[in-house]
């Protein structure tokens, strides 16, 4: 590391959650001279810091940015931060963000994996027969997916929908994706389209599978038009970001039949509340968005910490840069 850099201050941005005060600990255990962290308690303790800052860690305010005049990197513990986390001020500010994307590929590819096996074998039939203790098999081979036949369309191939494709290429699944950016598809993934082919390849896929983040254009992008260009039948999965989906829309789609189910994890308001009727609705499967749970994700969101605050310290690139004004 370079001893002739003078010591930068890192603000750890309430709220502060226990995760984020051993970070806190460790940062201040490995860059004892480099390094100055501060676990901000209070938003009036961040105002009083804000123009002190080199680096922070969290979520800041339009107000708050206006006292940054020294703060050159803020960083997202998450990878896709909430809805209003890219404001015009943080696009306009010339510090540097970073997040965490990449840690959980594999997490939440095996949630999407899950999500398309059991709507191949017919889970979302069996399931609530089984909690009403009813045996009763559909005709012979109504309801399953012969999934060497299928088509899986991957909307957003990034680390996921790569990690995705590669995934169902073990049962034979032919994977196409779209993409605003990338043009080479990955290893299992047949073929690679820009987002202007999606209306035109909706009518190909058995399982149209979302890892999209929140952005001006991803909006709403699934709505009852682009529901009704899907395969009658065909399933839905979302696991990108809420707001890419209309549930109103998707549970008229799913009650008039134009959709055969639909595995959910995010959701446009989270919590799902209790009297919504897709908790209810035949052949949906939901879960509380956890598809990037598993072992070591803490620990992997702070070593892209660690190693960010060693570049930062070096004045070398940093990982995981964002694009403020495409906000990932």
């Amino acid at each position: 590391m370079n001893s002739q850099s003078s010591t930068k201050r890192l603000l750890m941005l309430p709220a502060l959650l226990p995760v984020h005060r051993e970070w806190a600990r460790r940062l201040r255990d490995k860059f004892p001279h480099e390094l100055d962290v501060i676990e901000v308690e209070t938003d009036h303790e961040v105002q009083s810091l804000m123009s002190t800052a080199d680096a922070a860690c969290g979520t800041l305010t339009p107000e708050l940015l206006a006292q940054a005049d020294r703060l050159r990197w803020l960083h997202s513990p998450l990878a896709a931060p909430p809805a209003g986390y890219f404001s015009p001020e943080l696009i306009a500010h010339p510090l540097t963000v970073t997040n965490v994307r990449g840690i959980f590929n594999d997490h939440i590819s095996a949630h999407i994996l899950s999500f398309v096996l059991a709507f191949a074998r017919a889970l979302h039939h069996y399931v609530p027969l089984q909690q009403q203790r009813v045996w009763q098999q559909l005709p012979r081979y109504e309801g399953t997916v012969h999934l060497p036949e299928a088509v899986a369309l991957i909307v957003g191939v990034g680390g996921i929908g790569a990690e995705t494709a590669r995934l169902l290429s073990a049962f034979s699944v032919e994977c196409i994706g779209v993409d605003p950016q990338r043009t080479e598809p990955p290893e299992g993934m047949k073929q690679i389209h820009s987002v202007d082919a999606l209306d035109e390849l909706l009518p190909r896929a058995d399982f149209v599978i979302v890892t999209v983040p929140h952005t001006p254009q991803t909006e709403r992008m699934f709505n009852r038009e682009r529901f009704g260009r899907m395969k009658r039948g065909a399933f839905f999965i979302n696991i990108g970001r809420g707001a890419t989906t209309s549930l109103d829309d998707l549970l008229v789609a799913l009650r008039e039949g134009q959709l055969g189910g639909a595995g959910l994890d995010v959701f446009e308001q989270e919590p799902l509340p209790p009297e919504h009727p897709l908790w209810v609705q035949p052949g949906v499967f939901i879960t509380p968005h956890v598809a990037l749970w598993g072992p070591y994700y803490n620990e992997r969101r702070y070593q892209i910490l660690e190693e960010n605050c060693r570049r930062f310290l070096d004045g070398r690139p940093l990982l995981n840069v964002v694009n403020k004004a495409l906000w990932y």
